[in-house]
């Protein structure tokens, strides 16, 4: 299983730190560095720029909206960050929540998995450099190709939780990214799902990033009532809703990683022992020094 940091999680630097955060973190010798958009910097964009700085560890984005841009632009984007990053770069992306996507961008989502099947038949092909001619409800691309001689291969990983996405997700992915989805889960629900239809699809074994809020303290209980307040939104969305109601928890602080050494190793190890390939840290520290500790003791565990 690689050990991989989430950038932005506790750090709300300028461009230049983020990049030194990531350069670091190579140095360190994380596996990857994964990267949300949200209502920031951009996401591809930034890890374009980390990729020039950096040449060894691996960068993803967990996760890229769909909505808001056409699969012939993430594309375009996803291609340029991969020769960039000089073939490190894993495009993840996502349909977001409707809150987002209905009712601060306009966009209707009505149907998200019939939209997310074919925004994947345009933009895998063209990831992969073929010639794209589609005819769907929402896309309709004809004769476009993307063409860059230096280009390299560019994984694609869907933020799936539900049945159907699940399984779009083993048919014409590499793996999901999934966030605030517990062990037990992972274990019973996301991990034998898409196997499954990665399986039935004759595709290679899917790739699972899961995400988790990580702290390395001796005041566990502090930990979890900062984390309890700081992502309290994520309790609310409904998709992961769903995730902690599967897992059978109130909410994020319980779903976190926390406690002393042996406690993050412990529960890092069950991850890896049922099948998690990338581990994505979002350290959720209370000061700069809770995160220094908690990052090199996950340092340690790559």
């Amino acid at each position: 299983m690689k050990i991989g940091l989430m950038l932005g999680a506790t750090d709300e630097g300028n461009l230049d730190s983020i990049i030194e955060s990531a350069k670091r973190a190579e140095a360190s010798g994380f596996d990857n560095l994964w990267m949300a958009n949200i209502f920031g910097y951009d996401a591809i964009s930034t890890l374009a720029l980390i990729g020039r700085e950096t040449s060894t560890i691996g960068l993803g984005t967990a996760v890229t909206p769909t909505y808001p841009r056409h699969p012939t632009a993430i594309a375009q984007q996803a291609v340029t960050t991969g020769v960039a990053a000089g073939g490190r770069f894993t495009l993840g992306i996502g349909l977001s929540h409707k809150v987002v996507i209905e009712d601060m961008l306009g966009f209707s989502y009505d149907k998200p998995a019939r939209h997310m099947r074919e925004y994947l038949e345009v933009l895998g092909p063209l990831l992969r450099g073929e010639t794209v001619n589609f005819d769907g409800e929402q896309y309709r691309v004809h004769n476009l190709t993307i063409s860059v001689p230096d280009r390299k291969p560019v994984p694609l990983l869907i933020a799936a939780l539900g049945p159907a996405m699940l399984k779009l997700a083993g048919e014409k992915a590499d793996g999901t990214v999934t966030w605030m989805t517990g062990p037990n889960t992972l274990e019973t629900h996301i991990a034998p799902s898409i196997t499954g239809a990665a399986t039935a699809a004759g595709r290679d074994a899917p790739r699972i990033a899961a995400g988790f809020p990580v702290v390395l303290t001796s005041d566990a209980d502090g930990a979890r009532e900062f984390i309890a307040k700081t992502l309290q939104i994520y309790g609310m969305l409904p998709s992961y809703r769903a995730m902690l109601d599967k897992e059978g928890v109130t909410g994020p602080a319980e779903l976190a990683i926390v406690g002393d050494e042996a406690a993050l190793r412990s529960a890092i190890d069950r991850l890896r022992n049922i099948g998690v390939t990338d581990f994505c840290a979002s350290v959720t520290a209370r000061d700069a020094d809770e995160l220094r500790r908690t990052t090199e003791f996950l340092a340690t565990l790559v």
